[in-house]
């Protein structure tokens, strides 16, 4: 019936690709590789993931057979991927200014007030503080040039919110990009002993934005 003919781009004209064949020899290769990498970037943040957990909370003195434990992997596959605690050291620096990277290329992005963008960037830093190992908590000082390049990036994404801000009336003029890197960088580090440090970074958090709205911003003229 005419109501029922497929037409010709209806119709696969694809073979499907047999096991057998060297097509699908390929394939079967292909998708191992795949999901052997897949796998490999999986293990390797779980490892990551585990080591910043014992170095917050063990310092960064912290045995590496501790982290392999934690991991759940051998601690001779811990070092095969890491040869030094300074190796792994740098790939948690790394990984840390990446997720800052994420967070503050958000806020850059944002269509509101530059003061709104700061808070919502900040408020991030607390939620991922458990995840951040960065030089400024200890981490090192020396940064390989992926850390340096990722950590040029943080920076241009909140001078572009600080700068917003100053455009639109709601950050001080005075404020400048270190500012926010240095305080983001304290509310991501619980201090020793402080209880609820969420609440406390985050009274922290308002006390900090209130000091650097711009006077509009506060609905003041400020001092004459």
């Amino acid at each position: 019936m005419a109501g029922s003919a497929l037409s010709w781009s209806q119709v696969s004209t694809t073979e499907p690709v047999r096991p057998g064949t060297a097509e699908g020899r390929k394939e079967h290769v292909t998708s191992v590789r795949r999901a052997k990498r897949r796998d490999a970037v999986a293990n390797q943040e779980r490892v990551l993931a585990a080591a910043a957990t014992a170095v917050l909370r063990d310092g960064h003195q912290v045995p590496m057979s501790t982290i392999a434990d934690l991991a759940g992997v051998g601690v001779g596959t811990l070092y095969r991927r890491y040869p030094t605690r300074e190796a792994l050291l740098g790939a948690l620096t790394e990984r840390s200014f990446e997720l800052v990277r994420t967070l503050a290329g958000q806020a850059a992005a944002r269509d509101e007030p530059g003061i709104a963008s700061l808070d919502w960037f900040l408020e991030g830093t607390i939620r991922h503080g458990d995840r951040l190992v960065l030089p400024l908590h200890g981490g090192p000082a020396e940064l390989s040039v992926l850390a340096q390049r990722i950590r040029a990036q943080v920076h241009a994404s909140i001078e572009q919110v600080v700068l917003r801000g100053q455009r639109d009336g709601t950050i001080a003029a005075g404020v400048t990009t270190m500012d926010v890197v240095i305080f983001g960088a304290m509310l991501a580090q619980p201090l020793p002993n402080a209880l609820n440090w969420e609440s406390v970074s985050r009274r922290q958090k308002a006390i900090f934005l209130a000091g650097i709205a711009s006077a509009l911003d506060r609905g003041s003229e400020g001092p004459a």
